[in-house]
């Protein structure tokens, strides 16, 4: 399997999806601010969303895909077919019976994901009502993330890779019906986002359809292959899930904060999402198919070539984009929300929050990569307990630093337990003999380091000489030249010291593309 032309694909739909995403979250900012409102439609937005990276993203991409890729290599692409029939069904008959369940106690499940909200009973009830029209999209997502593990695994990402594009048009679409007062602001976001769930789940039959894996109506069945399924998939799911765990555990803290404090760490965290989304989300994506494949062979020093090239890649990214996102996190921020009802102060506390995410991006993307050898040869339980150890670490912390740092320190406590994740794993894997940094990449690690911290130093010395300008148009212009002058910093430092040469990066590209 082509890894940086699978890592391209992914790539370059999500990075569509982000930049469609962050126009959806510009005009949520400027037409509703931050507000009891705002705050009780995010948490109608992640309760779905929250289980979604359970039963979807968390059990599929850790159990789904290497039992599926097995029987594809092994059996054919008819007996893998009648697999993926069987789990669709399953999915089906359970996320049904959980939704309804969830449909009929709604104001418990708020209660214990916002107990805060309880302090102001308006706000509350909104959220009750929002979340009812949000809640069956984990049901379509979640049939949708099916059939994107389908499709991922005969090495088809485009599609699946699109899909949040859709969810995020037509949020688009209900938000300028609220502008132009054709609809409420609240009341339409949460149908687009039910709307939306139907449109995904369209799109990916639809797309496995043409590449002849059409999935059928069928009875759920437990069958010996569905149970090996779900003893993976639970632990996977835990595992995969824990930063969703973390950043909702972060909400229930914000919810007892004054009003704002839960949409100040929905916006940061959707900022911090563009370059994990784009680089950590791509990479193992591409990477759990290749692996399982490699395992599967018995391609042992393939695997662990694949893997530190996939590490080498990620972090030459995410080292320079999380000391980005520290230092220019607040002029970021002014620049791309501070609008309409989204006030300077606003701004601020959004850009505190997002430079203390920021500081965990490289370990969220590297957990992502590392979850992928345990998940390839079909270990789950162990990133589980890591994951849920990172999960008690994150509430100790929540607890140590929500009383001096307020909002700031939920996002902070969110990073540290995503390194001690990262750590973890990097530990085991090592241990284990599952992972072997080549030389390569022991080189070349230190020195994106030193590159990152330089170009940090640029960006700081640029904030310092000249002063940020209220007129949007100087904003534009100001931004990009830092961001430009700090690309610059990092490359050619980078350059400079051995960390990449570009020849070899052209050579390597131009061998993946057009082999």
């Amino acid at each position: 399997m082509n890894l940086y032309r699978s890592i391209a694909t992914v790539g370059g739909f999500t990075l569509a999806s982000r930049l469609t995403g962050f126009v959806r979250d510009a005009l949520i900012a400027g037409i509703l601010g931050v507000s009891g409102l705002t705050d009780a439609f995010f948490v109608a937005f992640k309760l779905p969303n929250f289980f979604r990276r359970f039963f979807a993203e968390g059990a599929f991409n850790a159990a789904f895909i290497p039992l599926f890729s097995g029987i594809l290599v092994s059996s054919g692409p008819t007996a893998a077919r009648l697999y993926g029939e069987k789990i669709f069904a399953l999915l089906l008959f359970t996320l049904t019976g959980f939704v309804l369940l969830f449909e009929n106690f709604m104001p418990v499940a708020v209660y214990l994901f916002a107990p805060g909200f309880e302090a102001t009973p308006e706000r509350f009830d909104l959220a009750v009502t929002l979340s009812r029209i949000t809640f069956p999209y984990i049901l379509f997502i979640s049939l949708a993330s099916l059939l994107g593990g389908i499709l991922n695994s005969m090495g088809k990402f485009a599609a699946p890779a699109g899909t949040p594009i859709i969810l995020n048009l037509t949020m688009i679409a209900a938000l300028l019906m609220a502008l132009f007062e054709y609809a409420s602001p609240g009341q339409g976001l949460a149908w687009a986002v039910f709307i939306a769930g139907i449109l995904q789940l369209g799109w990916l039959w639809l797309s496995c359809h043409f590449q002849g894996m059409g999935i059928r109506p069928a009875l759920p069945e437990l069958s010996p292959q569905t149970k090996s399924l779900i003893k993976l998939g639970i632990p996977g799911a835990i595992s995969a899930g824990v930063i969703q765990v973390n950043l909702f555990m972060d909400m229930i803290f914000a919810s007892w904060l004054p009003t704002g404090s839960v949409s100040y760490l929905f916006y940061a965290d959707r900022l911090n999402q563009l370059p994990l989304g784009v680089i950590g989300i791509s990479v193992s994506t591409a990477l759990l198919p290749a692996l399982s494949k490699h395992i599967k062979a018995g391609e042992h020093a393939a695997a662990q070539h694949t893997q530190n090239r996939a590490l080498e890649f990620a972090l030459a990214i995410t080292l320079p984009a999380a000391v980005g996102l520290i230092i220019l996190g607040g002029p970021l921020v002014a620049l791309l929300f501070e609008r309409g009802a989204f006030t300077s102060d606003d701004a601020l506390a959004t850009g505190y929050t997002l430079s203390a995410f920021a500081a965990g991006l490289p370990a969220y993307v590297l957990v992502k990569i590392l979850s992928t050898q345990f998940f390839a040869r079909q270990d789950t339980k162990t990133p589980m307990k890591v994951a849920m150890a990172a999960v008690g670490l994150n509430f100790i912390l929540n607890c140590l630093l929500i009383g001096p740092f307020s909002y700031v320190g939920l996002a902070l406590s969110t990073a540290i337990a995503a390194w001690f994740n990262a750590i973890c794993l990097g530990s085991i894997l090592y241990v284990k003999q599952w992972i072997v940094m080549d030389t390569r990449l022991k080189s070349i690690l230190p020195r994106l380091v030193v590159s990152s911290l330089l170009m940090g130093g640029v960006c700081h010395g640029f904030q310092v000489f000249t002063p940020f300008p209220e007129e949007i148009h100087l904003r534009v212009g100001l931004v990009s030249l830092w961001i430009a002058g700090g690309f610059m910093a990092y490359v050619m430092t980078a350059r400079l010291i051995g960390a990449f040469h570009f020849r070899d990066l052209q050579k390597a590209m131009k061998n993946q593309f057009l082999s």
